[in-house]
Formats: structure tokens, C-alpha cells, sequence
């Protein structure tokens, strides 16, 4: 991998969102649709490869890390605004980032 610089890192906007909803996205094998509650910075739709590894009923209202300023990317069944941050080889082996209690939606991680 090659190395950055602090310069590089801050241009990331890394936010805590709140799951608000989660679909199936029928026509792909691994993708989830979720609209994403961002505070005062308000909604983003992320189309995220976790289908295998969890469960639907599991994500609403889950924290999660957003890749907040990642240009949002026009796919066949819709429009990802962002990505959420996860560990893991793929598969059912897919670990999402989650940050503690009493992280509020919108916060900066810094």
C-alpha cells in the first residue's frame, strides 16, 4: 500500500450515520440498499456489499462510519451517494465499522 500523507487523510470526510432503512437490492448478490441519517448534514442513500452477512432486520437504526465525500457513483438500480466503512474478506465474512455508544449522527470522526 502506498503511504499518505496527513495533507491526504484530512481530505476524507469520515461522519457517523444512522441506519434509517434497509432493502434488498434484488438484481445484485451482495448489495443492500441504506438510506443513511447524517444529523444536520441530512439523508444519503449507500448501496453497500454486506447482503451475505447481515440481516436486514439487523441494520436499522445501527452507527455506522460513512465515507461522507466519496463522489457519489451512478449504478444500474440506483444512485450511491458514499460508502460505509467495513473489515473482512467479503462473503459472510463482512464486519462493519460501528463507533461506541454515544456517537450522534452527523459527528465528525476525526
Amino acid at each position: 500500500m502506498e503511504e499518505i500523507n496527513i495533507e491526504d487523510f484530512v481530505k476524507i470526510d469520515l461522519r457517523i450515520a444512522r441506519v434509517k432503512n434497509a432493502v434488498e437490492v434484488p438484481e445484485a448478490n451482495k448489495l443492500i440498499k441504506l438510506v443513511l441519517d447524517v444529523g444536520d448534514l441530512g439523508e444519503k442513500t449507500v448501496f453497500a456489499g454486506i447482503k451475505q452477512a447481515y440481516k436486514l432486520t439487523d441494520l436499522e437504526n445501527k452507527l455506522v462510519v460513512l465515507v461522507n465525500n466519496l463522489k457519489p457513483r451512478q449504478m444500474s438500480f440506483g444512485l450511491s451517494e458514499g460508502m460505509i466503512l467495513a473489515a473482512g474478506p467479503g462473503g459472510e465474512d463482512v464486519f462493519m465499522v460501528s463507533p461506541d455508544n454515544g456517537a450522534q449522527p452527523g459527528m465528525r470522526v476525526k
